[in-house]
C-alpha cells in the first residue's frame, strides 16, 4: 500500500508537471503567435512608407514612370535653392555632418572611411568653413646674420606679411638706384681722366673693373629682406589645403637646391625656403585623401608636426640642399581630416591612428540612404548643385529628375534604397546636360538622360558588353537546349557589369581508391573556393551517391579575371548534381545565389545587373533568390525580355532548371522524401522534449 501511494504520488507529480509544460508551451505559442503578428504588421506598415516605382501611359501610348514626387513648387531644378555653404549640400550624411560639426567647433581631427565618391573631400571642405573664427597669420622667413643656414621665422597678422614685404622691396629698388647712379658716376669720370691723359685703353679696364664689383656688392637691405612664406591676407574662410599624393617635400615643406653655394653667388638660404601644405593649412584643414598609401616615414613626421603643432623646414627631396639649411619651427597648428576606404586602414601608422581616435572622430561613411520622399527630394537639389558647380548644362526638367531617382534606385543594389555614390551619378547628370546641348534644347528631358546612359558606361560595361558580343559568336555559352552538366551562372564585373559565367561539371574515376573530392578550375578567390565545399555537403545529401571513388570537376569557363564570391554556390550544386545523374539542364535559364549547407537560397548582390546580363545575352528565364526580388530595378527594354522566377531552395532550383524526364521526377520525389524525413525527425525530437519520462 505505501508503494502505491509513492507510485500514485509521483504520478500526480508527473502530470503536474506536464500541465506546467504543457502551459508554458501553450503560453511560447502564444508569444510567438503576437510576435508574428507584431512583425507583419510592422512589415505591412513599412511597405506602406516604401516608395515604389510606377509605370503609366501617355496619350500618344508611351510608357513612363509615373512622377516620383510633387514638383507643383518647381517647373524645373532652376526653382531649387542650393544652400550657401557646402556642409549643407551633403547628401545623405546626416550623422556624419553632425559628427562634423562637432568636430569643427572644437577643432578635432577626423578620420572618414567610405567608398570612392560617397562625399568624403566635400566634408572636408564643408568643415573648413565651420571653423571658428581665428586670427589668421601670415609667415615671413628672414635671414639669420649669425648662421645663415639657420633662417628665422615670424609670424605677423594676415595681411602684413604682404605689406612688409613690399616695403622692404622698396628699400631694395631705392638702393640699387643709388648704387646705379654711383657706377655711372664713377665709370663716366673715369672715361674723362682716360681722355685728358690719353689712357683709353686703361680706363676701359678700369670701367670694366668698376662694374664688376658695383655687380658684386649687394646692400645690406637685399641681403636681410625677408621672403613671404604663408600668405593668407586674401582669406575668408579658414584654409583648406588638400595634401592628397602629394610627396614629402611638398607636404612637410622643402629647401630648393642652389648651384651656386660658394663663393657668394648663391642665393640666400632663407629665399630657398618653401613651405608645405601643413604650413598653409596653419588654423585650417589639412585633407589627405588615402592616408596608408603615404609612407610610414612621411606619416610619422606629420604626426610629430600635428603633436608639436610646428615644423622646422629642411631638405626632404633629392635635390634638395638636405640638412645644411634648416629653418626655425614654422607654425602648422591645422585640423587633419584623413579618408580612404576600409583597406586604408592596414597602411595607417598604428601612432597616427590612435592620435585621431584618442583626439578626434573616427566616421564610417554609408553608400546608400533609404528610399522617402525627403530623400528623393535631396537628390533633386543634388541634381541642382551638380548644375550651378558646372555652369555649362541646362536644368533639368521634372521627368528628367524622375529618370535620375530611377537610376539612384537601381545603382543603390539595395531594396528602398537610393545610392550615395554621388560622383558616379553627377557623371550621368553632366552626360544628360551635354546630350541636352548638342540637340540644342534648353531643358534636359528624360530622353537625353536615357541617351546619356550609354556614353556613362563605365570601362567595365564597355569590356562586358564587348565580352557578350565575343562569346555570343563563338558560342562560349548556349542559351537553348539542354546540356548535362552545364549552366549559365550569372557574376558582376567592377561595380555594376553584370556576365554571364557558364559553369560545367563532369565527374570521373578517382586517381586513387576512397579519395573522391571537387576539383574546381578557374581562378576562385578563397570566398569562392570556401562555397564549393558546402556545395559538396548539398550533393551528398540530396544524391545520397557514393562519390568516394570519383572526382568531381567543376569549370567556370573564361573566367579570365578571377571568381570571389559565394553567389555561383547554387550554379555549382545544380551543375554537379546534373552531372551526377545524367539529368540536362535548360540552357535557356541562368541562375545565382547563394546556398548553406541546408539547402537554402540566400540572397546576392548585383541583382539588377546580372539580369539585364542575362536577357542581353538571349536567356529567357532567371531564378533569382526571393529576397533579392525586390532588389530589381530593370530597364524598359529588358522588363519584355525575361522572366525572373523567384527561388527559396535548391529543391525549388532543380525543379525550374532541369528538363522534364523520369529521372528528374524520381530525383525531386527523393529530395522531398529525403526533406519530409528531416522535418519528421525535428517534429519528433521537439515532442519528446516536451513529454516528460518515466524511467
Amino acid at each position: 500500500m505505501k508503494e502505491n501511494k509513492v507510485l500514485s504520488t509521483e504520478v500526480e507529480e508527473l502530470e503536474s508537471n506536464v500541465e506546467i509544460i504543457d502551459s508554458s508551451v501553450e503560453d511560447n505559442l502564444i508569444d510567438e503567435n503576437d510576435a508574428v503578428e507584431e512583425i507583419t504588421d510592422s512589415k505591412i506598415s513599412k511597405e506602406k512608407d516604401s516608395l515604389d516605382v510606377e509605370f503609366v501611359e501617355d496619350d500618344n501610348g508611351n510608357r513612363r514612370i509615373k512622377p516620383m514626387l510633387d514638383y507643383e513648387a518647381i517647373s524645373n531644378t532652376a526653382d531649387v535653392e542650393v544652400p550657401p555653404l557646402l556642409i549643407d549640400q551633403v547628401i545623405g550624411h546626416e550623422e556624419s555632418v553632425e559628427t562634423i560639426k562637432k568636430a569643427a567647433k572644437q577643432r578635432r581631427n577626423v578620420l572618414l572611411i567610405g567608398d570612392p565618391g560617397v562625399g568624403k573631400s566635400m566634408l572636408a571642405k564643408g568643415m573648413a568653413e565651420l571653423l571658428p573664427p581665428e586670427v589668421l597669420e601670415d609667415v615671413l622667413v628672414y635671414p639669420n646674420g649669425e648662421d645663415s643656414n639657420y633662417p628665422l621665422i615670424r609670424t605677423v597678422p594676415a595681411g602684413q606679411g604682404k605689406k612688409i614685404v613690399k616695403a622692404n622691396k622698396a628699400n631694395v629698388k631705392s638702393g640699387d638706384e643709388k648704387k646705379m647712379m654711383i657706377t655711372m658716376f664713377a665709370t663716366a669720370a673715369i672715361f674723362v681722366l682716360g681722355i685728358l691723359y690719353q689712357r683709353i685703353f686703361e680706363a676701359i679696364i678700369a670701367v670694366l673693373l668698376v662694374i664688376f664689383i658695383s655687380m658684386q656688392i649687394k646692400p645690406k637691405s637685399t641681403n636681410m629682406a625677408p621672403k613671404l612664406l604663408v600668405n593668407n591676407g586674401d582669406k575668408r574662410f579658414a584654409p583648406f589645403m588638400d595634401a592628397t599624393g602629394a610627396h614629402a617635400g611638398a607636404l612637410l615643406g622643402d629647401v630648393r637646391h642652389d648651384p651656386y653655394q660658394s663663393g657668394g653667388l648663391g642665393t640666400p638660404a632663407h629665399e630657398r625656403v618653401e613651405s608645405g601644405m601643413i604650413h598653409k593649412a596653419h588654423k585650417g584643414v589639412l585633407y589627405i585623401d588615402e592616408i596608408g598609401t603615404m609612407s610610414m616615414k612621411t606619416q610619422q613626421e606629420l604626426l610629430s608636426a600635428m603633436q608639436e603643432k610646428k615644423y622646422s623646414i629642411t631638405g626632404q627631396s633629392e635635390n634638395s640642399s638636405g640638412a645644411m639649411v634648416r629653418s626655425q619651427a614654422v607654425p602648422c597648428d591645422f585640423v587633419l581630416v584623413a579618408s580612404g576606404n576600409i583597406q586604408v586602414l592596414e597602411g595607417m601608422h598604428i601612432a597616427m591612428r590612435s592620435r585621431i581616435r584618442g583626439y578626434g572622430y573616427e566616421v564610417f561613411m554609408k553608400d546608400y540612404m533609404e528610399d522617402n520622399e525627403e530623400n528623393r527630394k535631396k537628390l533633386v537639389q543634388f541634381v541642382a548643385q551638380e548644375i550651378k558647380n558646372d555652369g555649362r548644362i541646362p536644368h533639368f526638367a521634372t521627368d528628367a529628375l524622375d529618370e535620375i531617382i530611377l537610376e539612384a534606385k537601381r545603382r543603390s543594389g539595395r531594396k528602398n534604397s537610393l545610392t550615395l555614390r554621388l560622383r558616379e551619378l553627377g557623371g550621368l547628370v553632366r552626360s544628360s546636360g551635354d546630350v541636352a546641348i548638342e540637340e540644342g534644347v534648353d531643358l534636359v528631358s528624360a530622353e537625353h538622360v536615357i541617351t546619356a546612359k550609354k556614353f556613362s558606361r563605365t570601362l567595365e560595361q564597355q569590356i562586358v558588353d564587348r565580352s557578350i558580343v565575343q562569346r555570343k559568336e563563338y558560342s562560349v555559352f548556349y542559351s537553348s537546349g539542354g546540356k548535362i552538366g552545364m549552366v549559365n551562372g550569372l557574376a558582376v564585373m567592377g561595380d555594376r557589369s553584370g556576365i554571364v559565367m557558364p559553369i560545367a561539371a563532369e565527374m570521373a574515376p578517382a586517381n586513387s581508391k576512397n579519395e573522391g573530392k571537387i576539383i574546381v578550375t578557374g581562378k576562385l578567390g578563397e570566398i569562392a573556393l570556401d562555397s564549393v565545399q558546402n556545395v559538396s555537403a548539398i550533393i551528398k545529401k540530396y544524391t545520397q551517391v557514393d562519390i568516394s571513388n570519383h572526382d568531381i570537376h567543376v569549370q567556370f569557363l573564361q573566367s579570365y579575371d578571377g571568381v570571389e564570391g559565394d553567389s555561383a554556390s547554387v550554379s555549382i550544386t545544380a551543375a554537379v548534381i546534373s552531372a551526377v545523374e545524367g539529368i540536362p539542364i535548360d540552357q535557356s535559364i541562368a541562375l545565382t545565389g547563394s546556398l548553406s549547407v541546408r539547402g537554402d537560397v540566400m540572397p546576392i548582390g548585383g541583382a539588377t545587373s546580372k539580369i539585364e546580363a542575362a536577357a542581353e545575352a538571349g536567356i529567357k528565364k532567371v531564378l533569382l533568390p526571393k529576397s533579392n526580388m525586390e532588389d530589381v530595378m530593370l530597364e524598359k527594354k529588358y522588363e519584355d525580355m525575361i522572366e525572373i522566377v523567384p527561388i527559396e531552395t535548391i529543391e525549388d532550383v532543380l525543379e525550374n532548371i532541369l528538363i522534364n524526364g523520369s529521372k528528374k521526377e524520381r530525383l525531386i520525389q527523393k529530395m522531398r522524401e529525403i526533406s519530409g524525413v528531416v522535418t519528421s525527425k525535428v517534429s519528433t525530437d521537439a515532442m519528446n522534449l516536451s513529454k516528460p519520462s518515466h524511467n
